[in-house]
């Protein structure tokens, strides 16, 4: 029989989609008992998402494969834990924490249904980390995108419905393209599961072979969408400054959820065989592109809501090329990349409404102009004139302050050691010891500019923020919402101090990938339990 703890691989979608049918029972207008029931909710998938990460990144016999219905694979339904979706599902609870606490401050209560909206996104983004086959990848991906169109249309206003509308369009083709994607795959290989998959595919004759790449093509469409890779990025910006903070908050693990995908159907599928290097070219110079696009779009913002939702570019940019490269020591640096930037994302888009709080709409712009021409009422300063500085936009100008460094990559912070990792590993220092030729020094010159540039518009935009502030009011926050943003900024000082064990389960996490043999056997390998069920066997699950 199972011992209890294997069900924790399963309660991450059980839990919130639970929770998400309680609170469709519960009248909208006891609002305080929806936020209690839904905040004990996260804070127990949190719980469970460091339960499971510590057992990952410890040497165990847990049993990494829940067969869900007792039916072995390929046959049946199966989730997988390995240190990857480990991570991530901790990376997304953590961030649901602070997104959910920021939201009872006020923006639980400008709609209907937000707490159900926000569990049935976590059942999606959980389920995508989690399932061991494409098609359940769908289901849970369809999930989460229902769910983020309604989060998106949260509250009032003409912009956020524009916004929205286009999101779901572009989206609703992103689910086409991966419902063709999964059609051609399963049409070619007969089955769905992704260890299975990596099985057959070596045996496969060249003509089914193509329609099998062709099937996998058109499935990294989609996730490109979701990621935001040029040209299919337009709508991300907009709709992500659009979004209530909260929820843009949130957001930033979503594009994430696009990049786990291509790296475990990468490694899994395209990582040796006949398919080797599969899709590779377009990863790296889609990555290129859209680094390129975000960076210009970082230093053209003038809105903080579009220069956050640029950063995602960025962020996304950037991971798409070390996918193009697939080498290991770069991955890891990119894998505490990935995380250092999600968090600092979701931390910034919740500071920015916070630091826009009480200001004008067009105080920006006009702000822009009074420096481009001046305004024509320049003095000198009087003995003992200035501005003060009240103890929240201190507050407040510290977490941005944060969030310039972090984004930019300057140290000593997690987004400097990621960074140098990945590029340290590209000069060829360390453990690779190769010459960069040029096309990788081309990716370390972008990634540099990109830091500058992100470290110019925090700049500038700090600037007319707290020192030229033409209201020089000071925003009433409340203690809610300025802890989540503070808790999110302190998780990348607490990587920054434990960069070396952080390093060394990025590097654990990248050799386990690397060897996807270790995934099929656990996957094929795990039996049905003895007298349960449908099946017959000696045990349950499998081990990584």
């Amino acid at each position: 029989m199972m011992s209890w703890s294997h069900h924790l691989i399963i309660t991450p979608i059980l839990l919130p989609m639970a929770t998400a049918a309680l609170l469709l029972l519960i009248d909208e207008r006891n609002r305080t008992t929806k936020a209690l029931i839904s905040l004990v909710s996260i804070l127990l998938l949190a719980m469970n998402a460091v339960v499971l990460f510590r057992i990952e990144s410890g040497p165990n016999d847990f049993e990494n494969v829940y067969l869900l219905g007792n039916w072995a694979a390929p046959f049946g339904i199966v989730l997988v834990i390995d240190g990857l979706s480990a991570l991530m599902l901790l990376l997304a609870s953590l961030l649901a924490v602070a997104s959910h606490v920021f939201a009872l401050a006020r923006w639980h209560a400008v709609g209907a249904h937000y707490h159900s909206l926000f569990q049935l996104l976590l059942v999606g983004v959980n389920g995508a980390f989690l399932t061991g086959d494409l098609f359940n990848l769908f289901v849970f991906f369809e999930v989460m995108l229902a769910a983020s169109y309604g989060l998106l249309l949260h509250g009032t206003g003409t912009l956020r419905v524009k916004a929205g509308m286009h999101y779901i369009a572009v989206n609703l083709v992103a689910a086409l393209f991966f419902l063709i994607g999964v059609s051609l795959i399963y049409g070619t290989a007969g089955t769905l599961n992704m260890a299975d998959l990596a099985l057959r595919m070596p045996q496969m004759e060249p003509d089914r072979l193509m329609l099998m790449e062709a099937g996998a093509g058109v499935l990294g469409v989609a996730f490109l969408i979701k990621v935001g890779m040029w040209p299919l990025c337009f709508w991300l910006p907009g709709a992500y400054s659009a979004a209530s903070a909260p929820v843009a908050g949130m957001f930033a693990i979503l594009s994430k959820v696009g990049i786990y995908v291509i790296l475990r159907l990468t490694m899994l599928l395209f990582g040796s065989g006949p398919s080797a290097g599969f899709g590779a070219d377009v990863l790296l110079f889609g990555g290129i592109a859209t680094l390129v696009f975000g960076t210009i779009g970082v230093l053209a913002s003038q809105a903080l809501g579009r220069l956050a939702g640029y950063s995602v570019l960025v962020s996304s940019g950037t991971l798409l090329m070390v996918l193009g490269i697939n080498d290991g020591i770069v991955s890891s640096g990119a894998l505490l990349y990935l995380v250092s930037s999600t968090l600092t994302i979701g931390a910034f888009f919740m500071l920015i409404e916070l630091v826009e709080r009480g200001q004008d709409a067009g105080a920006n712009v006009l702000a822009v102009t009074m420096e481009a021409y001046g305004d024509g009422e320049e003095h000198d300063m009087a003995e003992g004139e200035g501005v003060t500085m009240p103890g929240t936009m201190a507050i407040l100008g510290v977490c941005f302050a944060a969030c310039g460094i972090l984004l930019s990559g300057l140290p000593p912070l997690s987004g400097f050691i990621a960074k140098f990792a990945m590029l340290s590993a590209m000069m060829g220092t360390g453990s690779i010891g190769t010459t960069p030729g040029a096309a990788v020094w081309t990716l370390i010159v972008l990634v540099i500019f990109s830091g500058i540039a992100a470290l110019i518009a925090m700049t500038r935009a700090g600037i007319r923020t707290f020192w030229g502030s033409l209201e020089g009011t000071v925003p009433r926050v409340l203690v809610v919402e300025v802890v989540p943003v503070m808790f999110l900024l302190s998780l990348t000082l607490l990587l920054t101090i434990e960069a070396g064990p952080v390093m060394r389960y990025m590097d654990a996490t990248i050799r386990t990938l690397a060897n996807p043999a270790a995934y099929i056997d656990a996957v094929r390998n795990a039996v049905v339990i003895e007298g349960w069920g449908p099946g017959t066997g000696a045990k349950a699950g499998g081990s990584l």
